[in-house]
């Protein structure tokens, strides 16, 4: 894993930038997706059951597309720890969103879950992208998605190990934690493609705060080429979490402007997902980062560009 600079821009080496995701096609060496955040849970920690109700969930999803997402992520169990939601319940919440957005929209949809058969109905309805926080802790995820035409997301946490998802782990510590998270996330892939899951297929997270602190979180922002540097596009999922707010002493609602910084810095980075709840806003951030890196041509390029410049 190579040392970068702070200071030098940073173009990561991505094996396959050209991705077919669905019925949309992105070029990860020039272009950011934006991925819009529809929670179907009564306890999601942002917005707290507003998108609980399945009209609700369809509306949110449908309006996301409407304000710019590339893709909307659909879930149907928190992260945090507590009980476990049995498996029909997780379907019974997602599978009828994804049938109803696809209807309604070509949009990337993915869902995001850690059990495979949760995944697999999710497919079947239409979903385009299995997002696994657990990096693959069921056995059986990366056969699903490697049956089918899906893109797989690894996401770094905890969760990996036996303990499994929605474990309490109390003070995580980690030695050099952009290292501890890329050694894992190159194990993960490996069990992946083991599995048949094709390597154009599979983007990387390092789940910022999950199972880390708001140190762990900031550096590993810092440091994020170091897990770009494993060759696949990486999503940074930073939206409102709680290092943006202890950073900022701000409660949830107040950590917009943080999370666009937040976005944009990933993005200089090397992410090219960002996993986000207010769209419209970082749609404009991620469209002005990327005419900044020289990879988007102003819409109106008007000013100063005549006779009669004011």
């Amino acid at each position: 894993m190579a040392e970068h600079d702070a200071h030098d821009p940073y173009l990561p080496p991505i094996a396959h930038p050209l991705r077919a995701i669905g019925t949309h096609t992105f070029d990860f060496d020039r272009q950011v997706a934006v991925m819009a955040i529809v929670n179907r849970t009564p306890d999601s920690f942002y917005d707290q059951g507003r998108t609980f109700g399945l009209d609700a969930a369809v509306r949110a999803s449908i309006d996301a597309v409407a304000a710019g997402a590339d893709w909307v992520d659909i879930g149907g169990v928190p992260f945090a720890p507590g009980e476990a939601l049995p498996v029909a319940d997780e379907i019974d919440r997602i599978v009828p969103v994804v049938r109803e957005l696809r209807a309604a929209s070509d949009v990337v949809i993915s869902v995001d879950t850690f059990h495979a058969a949760v995944a697999a109905a999710a497919i079947e309805a239409g979903a385009d992208v299995v997002n696994d926080t657990t990096a693959l802790h069921d056995p059986d995820m990366a056969r699903v998605v490697a049956d089918s035409d899906a893109t797989l997301v690894i996401t770094h946490s905890l969760a990996a190990s036996g303990d499994g998802p929605r474990t309490q782990f109390a003070q995580p510590t980690y030695l050099d934690v952009e290292v501890d998270v890329a050694v894992l996330l190159r194990d993960r892939v490996s069990v992946a493609r083991e599995r048949g899951v094709r390597e154009d297929r599979i983007v990387l997270d390092p789940g910022f705060d999950l199972n880390k602190n708001t140190a762990d979180s900031l550096r590993l922002a810092r440091r994020l080429p170091v897990v770009c540097d494993l060759g696949f596009p990486v999503l940074a999922a930073m939206s409102n979490k709680d290092f943006i707010g202890e950073v900022l002493e701000a409660p949830k609602p107040e950590r917009v402007d943080g999370s666009l910084a937040a976005a944009v810095f990933a993005i200089t980075r090397g992410a090219r997902i960002v996993r986000v709840h207010e769209t419209a806003r970082t749609r404009d951030a991620v469209r002005m980062a990327e005419a900044l890196m020289g990879w988007r041509q102003p819409a109106d390029p008007v000013h100063n560009m005549s006779a009669f410049n004011v």
